[in-house]
């Protein structure tokens, strides 16, 4: 379920899952890279089933894959999101730097924006969080089981770990939505990162 919403940079309408897809396979098959849908979107897909509205729709690359956007969506604007909260044009072929993670597309000037990029380190064949440079795991371990639309989805474990450090109301949602559907090696990863990351927090209990 999408919604659209109104922000000061503009209004999002964010694309569903399939058109994300839709726009990224051929892309990153032919760069051989690997995506995935994130945020909301990849927890509903852990569930089995919507559950809530979205804001956007985010889709996770290395930071080393970034053009893979660029390439995917060539006609489109990109806009960095610079800390601590002003967005600019993402120049062609321009290599964004660890300090900015998010970037912002839509298909054109003053139409809604559509997708959102999220960037994330990697090192060799591993995954780094960069929120916590010991929170780590294979590239290849990432992906959450394909349903029938084929879609990469991020793993729940490793969305819910983003999201637990300034949970929303809607993060809080995800989390009583998905916890209790996550294996035992799920919950110890994500309990093990958390602590790791975060210290203590409130959703230590569910994990255990």
């Amino acid at each position: 379920m999408t919604a659209r919403t109104e922000t000061p940079f503009g209004p999002w309408e964010p694309a569903e899952p399939a058109e994300v897809a839709a726009l990224f396979a051929p892309a990153a098959a032919a760069r051989r890279a690997p995506w995935w849908i994130a945020g909301g979107h990849a927890v509903e897909h852990a569930v089995g089933r919507a559950f809530r509205a979205h804001a956007d729709v985010d889709v996770l690359l290395l930071r080393r894959d970034q053009h893979l956007a660029q390439e995917a969506l060539p006609d489109w604007e990109w806009w960095a999101a610079d800390p601590p909260g002003s967005l600019r044009p993402w120049a062609r072929g321009e290599f964004l730097a660890p300090g900015v993670h998010d970037v912002w597309c839509r298909p054109g000037a003053g139409e809604p924006w559509r997708i959102q990029l999220m960037l994330d380190e990697a090192e060799g064949d591993e995954w780094v969080s960069r929120r916590c440079e010991r929170v780590r795991r294979p590239i290849a371990s990432l992906t959450a089981p394909r349903g029938r639309d084929g879609v990469p989805y991020l793993a729940p474990e490793v969305q819910l770990f983003y999201k637990a450090k300034s949970p929303r109301p809607k993060d809080e949602q995800d989390f009583a939505a998905a916890a209790p559907l996550l294996t035992a090696p799920q919950r110890t990863w994500l309990r093990t990162a958390l602590t790791a990351a975060y210290g203590p927090t409130p959703w230590h209990p569910a994990l255990t």
